[in-house]
């Protein structure tokens, strides 16, 4: 007598007449078996009888309302019998049971698609291909199941389209503004992000994890001369170290720059004492911090004269930047080179340096340093003391004013995206 198991491993031989038949004759013994059901089901769907699709996969569900798989091939075939609201529905109560079954949220997306609920559609396909490929899967056709091969291809083209056709309408006005070559950039720029040219990356070791912008040049260290500002900015350091101090011996105002204890174990390492980074932001993910902003307001006028890199919901961070004795900043990368990094030294014991690119930097305060954080760098305060220095976002020098209003456009659409992908249950 064939049992279920057995039945199973014919099908993961390849062997699938005989497993369907093994599948027949459990569901001819067994009329509620949860799994016979669902294979007989898909059999019958395959054979475009979705009416006796429709009756076996009702029955599976009868037996077993919340077993997730019945859930998921019950959307299938409601799709194939074009009910899609009803489709969606399913796949729906697949991943209340089951959230990483990702194939359900694939046919979520194609359910949604159907109804016409487009930007609906491609978060569900975007979460669907994030979520598979951060496990390996869906990657390219070795690592694609058959069945799903077609549907995944369509989703990663509709995402694409979609979301390009969403970003050339808001680029359409400063189009209008700015003239067609102003835009010459950024296109190249979109091309890259979309995966449909490569980055040309210089050999010197730029390597934003998000987002590139090409054809400026590239070095670890920005030249002062391109910020005409800083002299100027820099003549205000006494009143800054005067307000900074005045927060120092107070935790009001500050945060940690890690948001978890797991970030820090990853980035952060001490000597003698556990390390600890914290700030007193005045902007952080490009919100203002009115608190800090009050209580320093001749430091917030001076940050609020730069041409700080203001994109909704990612930037400007801007802090009072706190090591405490012996802490070590790993090395790392930045996001992205549409922005630079500066820092204006105000409390620097010895032993404490920057590191970017490979080159070392020893902080001098009252002294502005602008480096590009894409590059990878590190930091460290290898003294017995506190160190602190200002830190801001600034756009790059090399970028237009055209380009500055475009990639606010841009970055700020692209980040909505992804909330929403990370925001569906």
């Amino acid at each position: 007598m064939m049992s279920a198991e057995q039945a199973q491993l014919l099908l993961r031989e390849g062997r699938v007449a005989e497993a369907e038949r093994a599948f027949a004759t459990i569901l001819a013994r067994e009329p509620d078996h949860v799994q016979a059901l669902n294979i007989m089901a898909l059999v019958a769907l395959r054979g475009r009888h979705v009416d006796s699709a429709l009756a076996l996969i009702e029955r599976a569900r009868r037996a077993d309302a919340r077993n997730p798989l019945t859930l998921h091939n019950h959307g299938c075939i409601l799709d194939a019998a074009e009910r899609y609201q009803e489709a969606a529905a399913a796949q729906r109560a697949a991943l209340e049971v089951a959230p990483n079954l990702h194939a359900a949220r694939l046919y979520l997306g194609r359910a949604l698609e159907r109804c016409d609920e487009g930007h609906r559609a491609i978060v569900a396909y975007a979460r669907a291909l994030q979520d598979a490929q951060a496990e390996g899967r869906w990657l390219n056709q070795a690592t694609t199941p058959p069945a799903h091969r077609a549907l995944v291809e369509h989703a990663v083209l509709q995402v694409k389209k979609r979301r390009r056709a969403t970003i050339a309408g808001l680029l359409e006005p400063l189009i209008r503004t700015y003239g067609p070559d102003s835009m010459r950039r950024i296109d190249k720029s979109l091309r890259v992000y979309f995966n449909e040219e490569a980055a040309a990356l210089p050999e010197s070791g730029q390597r934003p994890s998000f987002f590139h912008f090409p054809d400026i040049p590239v070095s670890p260290y920005i030249d002062r001369g391109l910020f005409p500002w800083i002299d100027s900015f820099e003549a205000l350091t006494a009143d800054i170290r005067r307000e900074l101090l005045s927060l120092l011996p107070a935790s009001d105002g500050r945060e940690r720059v890690f948001g978890s204890t797991a970030l820090e174990a990853d980035h952060l390492r001490g000597m003698e004492q556990p390390p600890t980074w914290n700030g007193y932001y005045f902007y952080r993910h490009g919100e203002r911090r009115a608190d800090n902003c009050d209580r320093c307001s001749r430091t917030a006028a001076a940050i609020d004269s730069l041409p700080l890199c203001n994109i909704r919901g990612h930037g400007p961070e801007v802090l009072f930047s706190v090591f405490t004795a012996g802490t070590h900043l790993l090395p790392h990368r930045g996001v992205t080179n549409i922005r630079v990094v500066a820092h204006l030294p105000l409390i620097v014991p010895e032993n404490c340096q920057l590191v970017v690119g490979g080159e070392a930097h020893r902080w001098q305060e009252g002294k502005v340093v602008v480096f590009d954080d894409t590059y990878e760098h590190e930091a460290w305060n290898r003294s017995g003391e506190t160190r602190v220095v200002l830190i801001f976002d600034l756009w790059s020098p090399y970028l237009t004013e055209a380009e500055r209003e475009a990639l606010k456009v841009v970055i700020g659409d692209i980040g909505d995206f992804r909330h929403d992908v990370e925001a569906v249950s």
